[in-house]
């Protein structure tokens, strides 16, 4: 019997166990990390991006820092900013990872295990208790006070309005100049827009010759590769200009942006964390912060002695409002590209930033909403709570 057994480990899971093991959370605690192993189970490399003010505790895995954003519009028009002390930081899953388990090799308290997990539930005797099977076909049997699990979920829960947010990114290099360090492009709409929707390019330059490309969309379902593919040769070639770019990876994923509540208790013991316990912003698809503000709380209540019952990654309010601006893109009441392009023109950048990561006061919230189609957005509101929660089949 172990203090915690955290499953899976990406961004949720290391999260948890790096505050759980530390100082910082609960010094000496015993904490197991299952980690799936290699295969179709294990995630392939990614990135995660966040804001954050000064130097942070990841920063030794921080590939790109930008002091400056920028969004363009359908036709093109620019808004830049410097978002004050605020840097938007990118990470890679393999450094990260690499970053965090040096650090759990020297806590006492940590263990890890490969194994491929069937089933985390509570014990019949009290705590918890997890299954699986190692890599070598032999049965794996955890036992915990608590166990937090952060694999995805098998299916989404029932929601008035269920979009995906699904991307295909290409890292590049080309020639010389070809991209402006510094500046991250968070949205360029000059991208064919879906029927229902809205699509985007996204551009993390690494130097002046590399450079994360993504081709984004808010919409139904995903697309097939050789779509992706399309998309993107289109937005270097045709839009940003770059005749022959070389493709040295490629990252692809699929967010879900749902109102629907996730449940973050799974039992007496157990609980979920990470985007299956609802870190995903709704109308944005950022979890990265919020994991790092849910693993805080469960690490300071195990510190306490308290239940370590994740809280809401995002507020009430936070999820009111997604949840009418997703109903409105979805119906098509509103232009997603044209009402995030005058956000950022007309919000100071440090609020909307704030807005964005679910950290804004109501007032400031209220301001926001002045700058979006009131009309549209009312109207929507007004419907919401008649429009029937449904599974993500339609059902």
């Amino acid at each position: 019997m172990v203090d915690a057994v955290v499953v899976g480990a990406g961004a949720a899971g290391l999260s948890l166990a790096h505050r759980l093991t530390g100082a910082a959370g609960a010094a000496g605690a015993e904490v197991v990390l299952v980690t799936a192993p290699e295969g179709p189970l294990r995630p392939a490399e990614r990135t995660w991006c966040w804001w954050e003010a000064g130097p942070g505790e990841y920063d030794e895995a921080v590939v790109a820092a930008f002091p400056r954003l920028r969004v363009r519009g359908r036709a093109g028009d620019v808004a830049e900013r410097r978002p004050g002390a605020l840097r938007y930081k990118m990470l890679r899953s393999g450094g990260f990872e690499a970053l965090i388990r040096g650090r759990l090799a020297e806590r006492a308290g940590f263990r890890a295990v490969t194994a491929e997990v069937s089933s985390v539930r509570d014990a019949p005797g009290g705590g918890a208790e997890v299954r699986g099977t190692a890599p070598d076909g032999r049965p794996v049997v955890l036992r915990a006070r608590w166990a937090f699990d952060s694999r995805p979920p098998r299916r989404l829960p029932p929601a008035r309005t269920t979009l995906l947010q699904h991307f295909r990114g290409w890292f590049v290099r080309a020639g010389r100049g070809a991209f402006e360090p510094g500046v991250a492009e968070l949205m360029d709409f000059r991208t064919p827009q879906p029927p229902r929707g809205l699509s985007f390019g996204y551009l993390l330059p690494l130097g002046e010759r590399e450079a994360l490309v993504e081709y984004t969309e808010f919409s139904p379902a995903p697309l097939s590769d050789a779509a992706y593919d399309r998309a993107l040769r289109h937005y270097t070639r045709h839009v940003l200009g770059l005749a022959d770019p070389h493709v040295t990876a490629v990252e692809q994923g699929v967010i879900p942006m749902t109102d629907g509540t996730f449940p973050r208790r799974a039992g007496r013991s157990v609980f979920r964390i990470g985007v299956a316990g609802g870190a995903a912003r709704p109308a944005t698809g950022y979890a990265f912060a919020a994991v790092q503000r849910q693993s805080r709380a469960i690490a300071d209540a195990f510190r306490r002695g308290r239940p370590p019952v994740p809280p809401p990654p995002h507020s009430a309010r936070s999820r009111g409002m997604d949840a009418v601006l997703l109903a409105a893109l979805d119906a098509g009441r509103v232009s997603g590209p044209d009402v995030l392009t005058r956000l950022f023109h007309e919000v100071p950048t440090e609020r909307l930033l704030r807005f964005l990561d679910g950290r804004t006061r109501w007032w400031e919230d209220a301001a926001v909403g002045l700058r979006m189609p009131v009309g549209p957005m009312l109207r929507t509101a007004a419907e919401l709570p008649f429009r029937p929660r449904r599974n993500a089949s339609g059902k």
